[in-house]
């Protein structure tokens, strides 16, 4: 059984409730959910909106391997109204699911890289992945959750919105 934390986020449409079902589909198609940090309301990162996002991290239990797991997410994401456009940057999106860790694995590939790789420059990330476990280690890094939200040099507010 894999150790799995998820980054969920959403800027459009019924926030809280893309989030819901999101955590519905991989709760039924992925894996049990074991964790869940509260809900955080955040600015978006690396460009504007006038939508807030909302965010929340995971951690699951899962047979998938990294690459099947990828692939079902995706799936999740586009059964839930995400539509990846071509042009490289950051839009709104009705729901996003990052892959932050897989148990305490190194991945680098074409098409995937964990821990996620921009996660310690990201206080969305790092906030509530600290309320789920801010001992935890970063294989890569060695620094603890706490360490890397201590060092980040992102000044985006992060509030708590809807608390555990």
């Amino acid at each position: 059984m894999n150790i799995v934390y998820l980054l969920l986020g959403s800027n459009m449409d019924d926030r809280t409730g893309m989030l819901r079902l999101a955590r519905e589909a991989i709760q039924s198609r992925i894996g049990e959910i074991t964790r869940e940090s509260s809900i955080y309301e955040t600015e978006p990162w690396g460009f504007q909106s006038g939508d807030l996002f909302l965010n929340q991290v995971i951690r699951i239990k899962t047979d998938y391997l990294p690459a099947e797991l990828m692939g079902e997410i995706l799936k999740i994401e586009e059964d839930l109204g995400r539509r990846r456009r071509q042009f490289k940057g950051y839009m709104p999106r009705t729901i996003d699911i990052d892959i932050l860790f897989y148990n305490d694995e190194i991945i680098q590939d074409e098409h995937l890289v964990i821990p996620h790789p921009r996660m310690q420059e990201r206080m969305f990330a790092l906030i509530p992945l600290m309320e789920i476990d801010h001992m935890m280690t970063h294989p890569a890094s060695h620094k603890t959750i706490g360490q890397l939200v201590s060092e980040c040099p992102d000044q985006l507010k992060v509030n708590c919105y809807l608390g555990k």
